[in-house]
């Protein structure tokens, strides 16, 4: 099994990197020193995330010119976020994330999601009421002004984050530069197996976040079920004498999905990265397969008149509507 995964725009992507969401600062730069120096090669950032600088400052200790590692050696993800839709906005957006990770060009930047909201500094722009502040901007529009950038050389590949599967279709039927990646929450609780089949047939790469269920999520509640605890994986990955986390990373990557597991700790980084020397067999596969509960962990639920509804629900272009 290969360590990478070629992309429709011809770049090699390693399948496992390590993942920075919810790193929190003072972790995330000794997370990317631990990460490249036991041999990870694939970084994946966010503008939201608020830690870029941080992550740049790891990697101009180790890539560079007469550094360990040379730019092209390193796979590197931003994401352009929901408050620089408007394509006016989406160049600077663009250039601060450079700016921040000290890097010339990003290998892949990702739209973060669908949803676009009101323009300006602040993160999650709120009414009185707590409610989001949206905008009406298209993500097709957003598309057309990410594309540029590939133009410009800013990025070398465009891709998607939290698309359904219509509103991927919908990008690719304007699209110059088609998306190669769409990453999505994705882990056996939500095994994403008809979104995964429909990128496979577009040539949509698919990049599993939270592949490990997201444990550390902060609105977990204590009933929920934990991923990483279910009896039927800590059995499977006794046999292999592995942990849960190295089976499931190896339950992705057998499915060709690439994985971005976050860890701030030097040994479990090390651990998920120690997936390539064990197969699951056909019949491990499909049981884990059968946990599947469509039980997605990252979009929480309000209480809205006596209901649970998803929050941001009520934008138009919220993707979590349609089946897949």
């Amino acid at each position: 099994m290969s360590t990478f995964v070629t992309l429709s725009s011809g770049q090699r992507m390693p399948m496992v990197g390590l993942g920075t969401w919810k790193s929190a600062p003072g972790q995330v730069k000794l997370a990317v020193l631990a990460a490249l120096e036991c041999g990870y090669r694939h970084i994946d950032c966010a503008a939201a995330y608020g830690n870029e600088q941080e992550v740049g400052a790891a990697l101009a200790l180790w890539v560079g010119p007469g550094k360990a590692l040379q730019r092209d050696d390193v796979f590197v993800t931003s994401k352009l976020w929901n408050t620089k839709h408007d394509p006016e906005d989406v160049e600077e957006a663009c250039r601060t994330s450079l700016a921040h990770l000290g890097l010339s060009y990003l290998d892949l930047y990702l739209m973060h999601w669908p949803m676009a909201f009101r323009r300006g500094k602040e993160l999650m722009p709120r009414r009185d009421d707590g409610s989001i502040c949206y905008s009406d901007t298209h993500y097709r529009d957003t598309w057309r002004a990410m594309e540029k950038l590939v133009d410009k050389g800013l990025v070398k590949a465009i891709g998607l984050s939290n698309f359904n599967a219509r509103q991927i279709d919908d990008i690719i039927s304007i699209a110059r530069h088609k998306p190669v990646v769409n990453q999505v929450e994705c882990h056996p609780y939500l095994s994403q197996e008809d979104l995964l089949s429909h990128c496979r047939s577009k040539a949509v790469c698919v990049t599993a976040y939270s592949p490990l269920g997201s444990g550390d999520r902060p609105w977990a509640s204590p009933d929920e079920p934990s991923l990483l605890k279910d009896p039927r994986l800590e059995a499977i990955a006794q046999k292999y004498q592995k942990s849960s986390a190295q089976v499931v990373l190896r339950w992705h990557i057998q499915r060709g999905v690439v994985c971005i597991p976050k860890s701030v700790t030097a040994s479990r980084i090390q651990e998920n990265l120690q997936v390539f020397d064990f197969s699951l067999s056909q019949e491990d596969m499909k049981l884990i397969n059968s946990l599947n509960r469509n039980t997605r962990f990252i979009i929480p639920t309000v209480e809205k008149d006596g209901k649970r509804v998803w929050r941001d629900g009520e934008h138009p272009y919220f993707p979590f509507h349609d089946p897949y």
